[in-house]
């Protein structure tokens, strides 16, 4: 099982940006769809971001244009880039890390490893 430990997420004013991380245990990023996914009080998850072993990346609508995923495999560490933050961006972040074959964005939160989240709330 491979740990995964998120950190960066805060309170932010609408239209600010954050920049989550994820460390990962073990080598993975080059084995293994890598991805994030947020789950609010109430509602269901959503796969925002993810990243290929090739470098190619998808990502939400809702999260298009603002977000951007990337990743550093000399340092075993996923990042998550969020910028204009909005209100309904508040939520619980997690980093995962999904076995193959399974891959894209409806995979995140379904299949793999995930750490233990990190908040974050976009507040006036």
């Amino acid at each position: 099982q491979v740990q995964l430990v998120e950190s960066g997420g805060g309170s932010v004013q609408p239209g600010g940006s954050l920049r989550l991380s994820c460390a990962a245990s073990t080598d993975i990023y080059t084995t293994r769809y890598m991805g994030w996914f947020r789950q609010a009080p109430g509602k269901e998850r959503e796969g925002v971001a993810g990243i290929a072993t090739d470098g190619s990346t998808n990502y939400a609508d809702s999260v298009k244009g603002r977000f951007t995923i990337s990743q550093d495999n000399a340092k075993n560490t996923l990042h998550l880039e969020m910028n204009m933050l909005k209100a309904e961006d508040t939520a619980m972040y997690y980093c995962t890390a999904i076995p193959p074959p399974f891959h894209g964005l409806w995979a995140l939160g379904r299949f793999g490893d995930w750490g233990q989240g990190t908040q974050v709330t976009v507040s006036s």
